[in-house]
């Protein structure tokens, strides 16, 4: 698809190589940022007999142990089917080991599940990675891996975190800022320039080991050729691997050289022979402990570095310049052409940016911007993992376990998965969640649609959806349940595409929806147990949302239907109309596929709003909100009366149907008349098919005008879900109204709980109890707008209630983009709400305006919580930011 160049203000040079990649003319995403940062402690490198992950594959043994499926590293790059790697490896002469990989906390030796204790930071890079630039703070003292993992290991899970900064470690700017930028002069020479900036006020010694190094993929069978890595002269290496051919790395001459090979010290390890005189950890070996047979006198391997013995005085900054090419007749790698080359791809990066938001804008607000896209973008990670070969274990090594077969993903053999993908964070989530990629879509469809484009596609595709149509969930357990939100991505990201660039991917839009037919189809048959439309789902991505674990069987027998699941399938059907009815504007066979989705909405409906043959409810008349309602054997139905999101969740499933649609087709249009004069039954729940909007639009809604405006009142109470910074996933309602369930003995509780979850429910790794979350604020944003549409200024509602302010619900969504949009911003003390009172966020000039996008939010200050590099669902400031912009102009 060539670009609509009628939008020339978006033609940047930039935009010029993206569209050379789509055309296949030059490959400038061969290589990007799609190296992990945690490649210890995932599913795929485990191969035990529990399936303890964690415990398998330590970050210890990480410095010794060559990984199966895929690498890590710190701030690096790969080619897009990693093969050849590159990241910075660096040494204090304080620490035991060299730092090569971050650290954190597992499951289980964190009081709040596994966490990153690391400060790095990504600030710039553009979707063709022509130009990337991401910052890493190191510390000049011993790295206090011991002191963090006792700490927290004793604090309960009421106690916050013990985080780096708590055990003094940057004191007195006791640390190197360590800056790695990237750009590409063509598509095959890469430039790398790495800053160092002594930060203390003494002079420092840092020994800098640029590596570049082969993953391997010839230790598992007795097939693959193994690649190598091989000094030319003082300043240059060859590289040369079977499918990739030879490349060239260049670098400033140094007295060491170390080659060592990228394979297993078994004898370390496991007290075993190795299989190379030369092993992972050889270059670490040789430094710090002084072995000196460690490394390849030889100077050959499949895995490099040149050492930099950098002393710094203070304040002082020295510069490395490195380069890896595709010739090996660049005579001078580091002239001037190579600062100019970088000077250039930053000015095009600006240029990008600047056209892609071009409404004057705060600098402040620019730049949580600009870092939330080169999150999004640094975020890409080659992710791969053949079920069918993974429990078998390989030929090279020991058998494993016949118990292996049973362990996690077994009805997933025929995923095969060796692709770049979005990641939620590549330390805490190293691995594709399919809800988070619906998100990551929105604001990365703003940079690169067809990025975009691809992950909802790939996720579609054959080697990834089962045969039943299931989407595949995450790798712990790739048959979970998550939210159905893939069409609706697919939709905005397809309605973004065309209003910012002007063209209109209908052969995107049809090849993913024809998948999702499947999908839809699944979700019918497994998760509407009673076929009366109300959905139990399970999971459903909300982690301990409910006072019971909601994918475990219940102790009290019997089983939820689910306010939230049966919504998320009334979103799901409505997402699906709205595709329908766009593609059946060429192809009237589409209609019927609408039609059909129209009444199955209906059904959805129905359910929701109506006493049913066996008495379910969800909306409580009392209460005036949507519960979820717990069936057990032989009782009454009770009402599980949580005011959480998930009676929320029913205002995501609207939709508009403009006339221009309805007179373009006509078998439509019939149906829906058919059926309002004679389904009055059904008809009569949705709000409102029949009257017409404001532009004399249809309305396809679980939520009547009137229940909106009594479900707005508790949601825009402060002391309920309205927080100063977003919508709470749990009202305060609860901090003096606990909800108690008692069964067989035992007490089930869920209080309000605004920042860390208390609960060991799921990891204790995430809560849904209180937080701010983006993407359901994101979608609330989004509904609101939608009935804004249809019912017009004159329906209003006091926000936040009690005020006495009076908003359409326009003004009601452009509020709570403010309030979530605020968590980052400074405010009139020069504090930013995301930092807590982490004060040298708040105060260092070299710490404050670096932005860290978590995945949570606490509910009453706004204090960031979680993973710390969410920028996948939280990038999606990135979106308010740039809407808001549009709507306001001038923010």
């Amino acid at each position: 698809m060539m670009m609509n160049t009628q939008n020339n203000n978006l033609f940047t040079q930039e935009q010029q190589r993206l569209e050379a990649d789509l055309n296949h003319e030059a490959y400038w995403r061969r290589w990007g940022p799609y190296l992990s940062e945690r490649q210890w402690g995932t599913v795929r490198e485990d191969y035990s007999e529990d399936g303890s992950a964690w415990d398998y594959f330590s970050h210890e043994q990480s410095l010794s142990r060559a990984y199966r499926w895929g690498e890590d590293g710190i701030c690096g790059i790969s080619d897009n089917h990693q093969r050849l790697c590159f990241a910075i490896a660096l040494w204090n002469g304080e620490d035991p080991i060299i730092k090569e990989r971050l650290f954190g906390l597992t499951g289980s030796q964190g009081n709040h599940g596994e966490d990153v204790k690391e400060y790095y930071f990504y600030l710039d890079n553009t979707p063709s990675h022509s130009y990337m630039k991401a910052l890493y703070k190191y510390p000049q003292s011993a790295y206090p891996y011991a002191d963090l993992v006792a700490e927290n290991q004793q604090r309960d899970r009421k106690s916050s975190e013990y985080e780096l900064l708590d055990t003094g470690i940057f004191a007195e700017n006791r640390y190197f800022d360590v800056l790695v930028e990237y750009a590409k002069a063509t598509t095959e020479d890469i430039l790398i320039k790495i800053t160092v900036n002594n930060r203390g006020s003494e002079t420092k010694t840092l020994h800098l080991l640029p590596t570049l190094w082969f993953r391997n993929t010839w230790s598992w069978d007795n097939q693959s050729k193994k690649p190598i890595l091989k000094k030319i002269n003082p300043g240059l290496i060859e590289t040369d691997h079977p499918t990739l051919g030879k490349r060239w790395f260049y670098f400033p001459q140094t007295m060491e050289l170390f080659f060592t090979e990228n394979e297993t010290n078994k004898q370390t390890l496991f007290g075993e022979k190795n299989d190379s005189l030369y092993t992972k950890d050889g270059i670490n070996n040789y430094l710090v402990n002084g072995q000196k047979d460690a490394i390849n006198p030889e100077m050959y391997g499949t895995k490099f570095s040149p050492h930099y013995r950098l002393e710094l005085e203070p304040g002082e900054t020295k510069i490395v310049k490195l380069r890896l090419a595709n010739s090996p007749e660049i005579k001078q790698p580091f002239d001037t052409e190579f600062e100019e080359t970088f000077q250039s791809r930053i000015q095009e990066a600006n240029e990008f940016y600047q056209r892609l938001s071009p409404c004057k804008m705060k600098d402040e607000w620019r730049n949580i911007q600009r870092q939330a896209f080169a999150g999004l973008l640094w975020t890409k990670q080659y992710y791969h993992y053949i079920v069918e070969e993974w429990p078998k274990g390989d030929p090279t090594q020991k058998p494993v376990s016949e118990n292996r077969k049973h362990i996690r993903n077994y009805g997933w053999v025929h995923l095969f998965n060796d692709d770049v993908i979005s990641m939620p964070d590549k330390w805490e989530y190293p691995w594709y969640a399919v809800w988070d990629l619906a998100f990551h879509a929105i604001p990365l469809a703003i940079v690169d649609p067809n990025f975009a484009k691809h992950q909802l596609d790939l996720i579609t595709r054959e080697w990834y959806m089962h045969a039943n149509g299931q989407l595949p969930a995450y790798e712990w357990n790739f048959s979970d349940v998550n939210p159905p939100v893939h069409a609706w991505g697919t939709w905005r990201v397809y309605q973004i595409e065309k209003e910012l660039y002007g063209r209109s991917d209908r052969k995107f839009l049809e090849r993913v929806f024809q998948k999702l037919l499947l999908n839809f189809t699944w979700w019918v048959n497994q998760k509407d147990v009673e076929g009366n439309n109300v959905f139990e789902g399970g999971f459903l991505g909300l982690d301990n949302i409910g006072v019971f674990d909601r994918s475990a069987e219940l102790p009290t027998g019997g089983h939820i239907e689910q306010s939230d699941g049966t919504s998320w399938m009334a979103m799901y059907c409505l997402d699906m109309l709205t595709i329908a009815l766009e593609l059946a504007k060429e192809n009237d066979v589409y209609e019927d596929i609408a039609c059909k989705f129209f009444e199955h909405f209906l059904y959805i409906v129905d359910a929701m709003n109506h006493l049913g043959s066996d008495g379910t409810q969800l909306w409580d008349e009392t209460d005036n909100f949507y519960y979820d309602v717990l069936h057990q054997p032989d009782k009454e139905d009770i009402h599980i009366k949580i005011r959480s999101i998930v009676g929320l969740i029913p205002l995501f499933a609207v939709a508009i149907i403009d006339s221009e649609t309805l007179q373009k087709l006509p078998k439509f249009q019939k149906r829906v008349k058919w059926f309002m004069a004679n389904r009055i039954d059904l008809s009569a729940n949705i709000a409102c098919m029949e009257a017409c909007g404001i532009d004399s639009e249809r309305l396809l809604a679980i939520v009547s005008p009137e229940r909106l405006r009594i479900i707005l009142e508790k949601m825009l109470d402060e002391n309920e879900f309205f927080s100063d910074y977003g919508i709470r996933s749990l009202s305060h309602f609860h901090t003096e109204n606990p909800y108690i369930f008692n069964a067989n003995g035992e007490e089930y509780r869920v209080d309000y709980e605004p920042a860390e979850s208390t609960s060991q429910m799921f990891g204790g790794n995430s809560n849904w109890r209180g937080p701010i979350w983006f993407p359901i604020n994101y979608l609330m944003i989004e509904s609101l707008q939608k009935f804004h549409n249809y019912l017009g200024e004159d329906f209003r509602v006091e926000c936040p209630t009690g005020s006495g302010r009076m908003m359409n619900l326009w003004e009601v969504s452009l509020e709570i983009e403010a309030r979530l949009i605020k968590i980052f911003l400074k405010d009139k003390n020069g504090k930013s709400p995301v930092y807590g009172d982490t004060e040298i966020f708040q105060n260092d000039p070299h710490w404050q305006d670096l932005i860290l996008f978590y995945e949570y939010f606490h509910g009453d200050n706004g204090a960031g919580l979680g993973a710390s590099h969410q920028t996948g669902w939280t990038g999606l400031v990135a979106k308010l930011i740039q809407q808001r912009s549009e709507y306001v102009c001038e923010i």
